[in-house]
């Protein structure tokens, strides 16, 4: 009978340095942060009151609402939205009391390092599949799968260690950082792990049991997020699967445990209409349900900038931390 769990091949991985590789992000193309614009809200309200802009409508205003009145809005992502410049807008909205929880998947802290560690992201993956090199990059393995172990030696969750490890190492573009932002600030940043989907998994040297802890550690504390999410709202941004089906467990969890019905607003923003972010975020957990199809990078910032104006013309709006 086959040994059903046969030694690893011990051929040796090729792991370069990270400075060698070509990358298509720089920090020279994110989104810029404005403060908020005369005549914007003007033009926002202004917008048919019919389908997407109804809907857009409808989410600032229940943000703006929550959090004037003390309850939860979370924002969970999916990479690509970290990865086309969005950073800086999520970390404003966290800097002035917006957002309290930002959840993610795997390969959104390796974006979020990245840039922080060298002010770009995102390699070629066409030009680097053909030969193996592709995701085999030393220091943002190290990081990230040393991150995995911090975590575990500190009882920190996966997002947390990431995020104090950037700050502790003084990363020179660390301000590009959702998850240093979210350490600094004390707000949940979460990241919930699908092994195998990351090129930190490829390395041999990765501690599985420390970084299955973390990832763990990072589902009850976002599970305890959704049990306050009672009259708050809730975003998915770009997650067709791993975030949907996050949610749809930790609504499960907060109504078992009591604590959640279904008097809250979800939204999910994505380019397509995905089938799991639909039905687990929109349509089965909660009362009000949207979804709105654009370009991240497009409404996004719209979003930003209507939640601020919004804010600030109900004398809401708090000044960045």
């Amino acid at each position: 009978m086959p040994d059903p769990t046969p030694e690893a091949d011990p051929r040796p991985l090729h792991i370069r340095p990270l400075a060698e590789r070509r990358n298509l992000v720089q920090k020279e193309d994110f989104a810029k942060v404005l403060p908020p614009v005369e005549g914007f809200l003007t033009w926002f309200e202004a917008l048919p009151d019919i389908y997407g802009s109804k809907s857009l409508k409808a989410v600032v205003s229940e943000i703006v609402t929550a959090r004037e009145n003390g309850r939860e809005v979370g924002v969970q992502l999916g990479a690509h939205v970290l990865k086309v410049g969005l950073s800086p807008l999520i970390i404003d909205l966290m800097r002035r009391g917006l957002i309290t929880h930002v959840a993610t998947n795997g390969a959104s802290a390796i974006h979020d390092w990245e840039m922080a560690y060298q002010g770009a992201t995102s390699e070629d993956v066409s030009e680097n599949l053909p030969d193996g090199s592709f995701g085999f990059w030393r220091e943002t393995m190290e990081a990230l799968n040393g991150a995995a172990k911090r975590a575990q030696d500190n009882g920190e969750g996966y997002g947390e260690a990431v995020g104090k490890q950037i700050l502790e190492d003084e990363l020179p573009h660390r301000d590009l950082s959702v998850f240093a932002e979210a350490a600094r600030l004390g707000i949940p940043a979460t990241v919930h792990v699908a092994f195998g989907c990351d090129i930190t998994h490829m390395d041999p040297d990765l501690d599985g049991a420390a970084l299955g802890a973390a990832t763990q550690k990072d589902f009850w504390t976002f599970a305890d997020s959704i049990g306050r999410l009672e009259k708050g709202v809730w975003l998915n941004v770009g997650s067709a699967v791993i975030m949907p089906e996050v949610f749809l467990k930790a609504v499960s969890i907060a109504r078992n445990r009591g604590q959640l019905t279904d008097d809250f607003m979800t939204c999910n923003f994505d380019m397509l209409q995905q089938y799991r972010a639909f039905t687990n975020v929109v349509q089965r957990p909660p009362k009000n349900g949207r979804s709105i199809l654009a370009m991240h990078e497009i409404v996004l910032p719209l979003l930003h900038q209507a939640l601020i104006c919004t804010a600030k013309s109900r004398g809401c709006l708090q000044e960045a931390r």
